[in-house]
C-alpha cells in the first residue's frame, strides 16, 4: 500500500517546503581549522546510526538539519561577504570527513556548494550580498539541474522567458538532489537563443513541485527525484548568467568544483569501507584455515590486500589536495591555462577516488568475510552508494580528457561535466 507520509523515500508524493525560520540557528565557521574541527565533531555523531538511517524508510531531515545548522555549508562564501573563504582543499577535507561517515548526506550538499561556486563567479555584487547572507543564515540550495529523456545532458527543454521584472519557467528536471530540503533551488534553463542561466527560486514559489521518486538501490537517501516547474516566476534579481563560466577567452573553474566535490564523496565513501573492514577483520573474522594464524588481521595477505588499499587511499587524499589547491589557484587567477590546469588536476583525482571507491567496497565483503554479509551491518550500503555516485562523469572520458592534455596540449572541454 503506498505510503501518505511524503518523507517516506520513493513516496513519489509532492513534499511541502522546509520551515523557515528553523529552530536551530546556524553556525558562522570563521576559519579553516574551525571547519574541519566541526566536520570531523559532525561525523562523529554520523557514524554513529549510519547503518540503521541508511536502512530507514526516511527521508533524513533531522540529521540534515543538523548538518546545515553546524555551518558547514556557508564554508566557501567570501570573507568579503561575512563567510570563512575556506579554500578548496579544505573543503574536499570536509567533503571526504562528511562522505566517510554518510555518503548520501554528504552529497545532498554537493550541489549546495556548486551553486554557491555560480554566484561568486557569475553573480553581480548586488545578488551576491542577498543570496551569500541568506547561505550565511542556514539557506540551502538544492538542484534543478538535469533532465531525462534528452538526446545529450547539454539538450535541455526547460525554458525561460523573461517577463519584465521576473522570468517565467516550464519545465521538468530530475536527479535532484537536495531539492526536497532545499530554501532555495537554483534551475539551469535556456533562453530563446538555447543559451544556459541559473534562476534561483524560493522553494515556496507557486508552480514549483518537489516530488519524492527517487528509486536508485544506492545513495537512497539523498532524495534526488523530480521538479516539476509550471509557470515558475523567479525575479531577475536572481537570474545569473551561468553561460559567463565557459567562455573560452575568459573562463571560470566551476566545472572543476563540481567534480571536485563528487571526487571527494567518492574517496569518503572509500575511507569509510576501509574504516569499516578494518574494524571487522580485527574485531569479528576467524582467520583463514591455511595462514596458521591466530587472528585474521594477522594474516599475510589480508594485510597485503589493505595495504595496497590505505596506499590509494592516501593518494586519492593527496590528489584531491593537489587539485583544491588548482582550483584555488584559477579562483584568484582565472585564465584558460588556470582553468584547465585545475580540470585536468580534479580529473586525475576523480579516477583514483573512483576505482579505489568500487574497490575498497567490495575488498570489504572479500577480507571481512562471511558474517559481514549479515543485513544487521548493512555494510552493502557502502557498495551500493558508491556504484550509483560514481556513475556521475564516467571516468573513461577523463582518462582520455588527461592523456589529451599530457600528450596534445589539449584543453578539457568547458561544460559543467568535464
Amino acid at each position: 500500500m503506498p505510503s501518505s507520509d511524503p518523507f517516506v523515500i520513493g513516496s513519489g508524493l509532492p513534499v511541502p517546503p522546509p520551515v523557515w525560520p528553523r529552530t536551530t540557528p546556524t553556525v558562522r565557521i570563521e576559519s579553516d581549522i574551525q571547519a574541519i574541527q566541526i566536520a570531523q565533531d559532525f561525523a562523529h555523531h554520523l557514524k554513529q546510526n549510519a547503518a540503521e538511517r541508511e536502512r530507514s524508510a526516511r527521508f533524513p531531515l533531522d540529521e540534515l538539519n543538523r548538518y546545515s545548522a553546524s555551518g558547514l555549508w556557508g564554508i566557501t562564501v567570501p570573507r568579503a561577504y561575512g563567510g570563512a573563504g575556506v579554500s578548496y582543499a579544505t573543503l574536499g577535507t570536509v567533503v571526504q570527513t562528511i562522505a566517510a561517515a554518510d555518503g548520501a548526506l554528504a552529497q545532498i550538499a554537493q550541489n549546495h556548494w556548486a551553486a554557491v561556486a555560480v554566484i561568486a563567479s557569475c553573480g553581480t555584487p548586488e545578488q551576491q550580498k542577498e543570496l551569500f547572507s541568506l547561505i550565511l543564515d542556514g539557506k540551502r540550495c538544492g538542484n534543478a539541474f538535469s533532465e531525462r529523456g534528452n538526446k545529450k545532458l547539454t539538450d535541455l527543454s526547460t525554458h525561460l522567458v523573461p517577463q519584465g521584472d521576473h522570468v517565467l519557467i516550464n519545465g521538468k528536471k530530475y536527479y535532484c538532489t537536495g531539492a526536497l530540503a532545499a530554501d532555495l533551488v537554483p534551475i539551469v534553463a535556456v533562453d530563446k537563443d538555447g543559451v544556459a542561466w541559473l534562476a534561483i527560486a524560493d522553494r515556496d514559489t507557486d508552480g514549483l513541485t518537489v516530488l519524492n521518486d527517487w528509486s536508485a538501490f544506492g545513495q537512497r537517501q539523498t532524495g534526488s527525484g523530480t521538479v516539476l516547474l509550471d509557470n515558475v516566476k523567479v525575479p531577475l534579481t536572481r537570474v545569473l548568467p551561468a553561460w559567463k563560466a565557459y567562455i573560452p577567452e575568459s573562463p571560470r573553474p566551476d566545472s572543476a568544483i563540481s567534480q571536485f566535490i563528487q571526487a571527494a564523496i567518492d574517496g569518503g565513501i572509500a575511507q569509510g569501507a576501509l574504516e569499516e573492514t578494518v574494524f571487522f577483520v580485527k574485531n569479528r573474522t576467524r582467520p583463514w584455515i591455511d595462514s596458521n594464524q591466530d587472528n585474521a588481521h594477522e594474516d599475510p595477505y589480508t594485510r597485503h590486500i589493505l595495504g595496497g588499499l590505505f596506499a590509494r587511499l592516501s593518494a586519492c587524499r593527496a590528489l584531491l589536495d593537489v587539485a583544491g589547491k588548482k582550483i584555488d589557484a584559477a579562483l584568484t587567477h582565472p585564465t584558460p591555462e588556470t582553468v584547465a590546469s585545475a580540470q585536468v588536476s580534479v580529473a586525475e583525482a576523480k579516477i583514483f577516488t573512483t576505482e579505489l571507491a568500487i574497490d575498497a567496497t567490495n575488498r570489504l565483503f572479500e577480507l571481512a568475510g562471511t558474517a559481514s554479509t549479515d543485513t544487521r551491518y548493512n555494510f552493502d550500503r557502502y557498495w551500493r552508494n558508491a556504484r550509483t555516485h560514481t556513475l556521475h562523469d564516467p571516468i573513461r572520458w577523463k582518462y582520455a580528457i588527461v592523456g589529451n592534455y599530457y600528450l596534445n596540449g589539449t584543453a578539457p572541454p568547458l561544460h559543467a561535466w568535464s
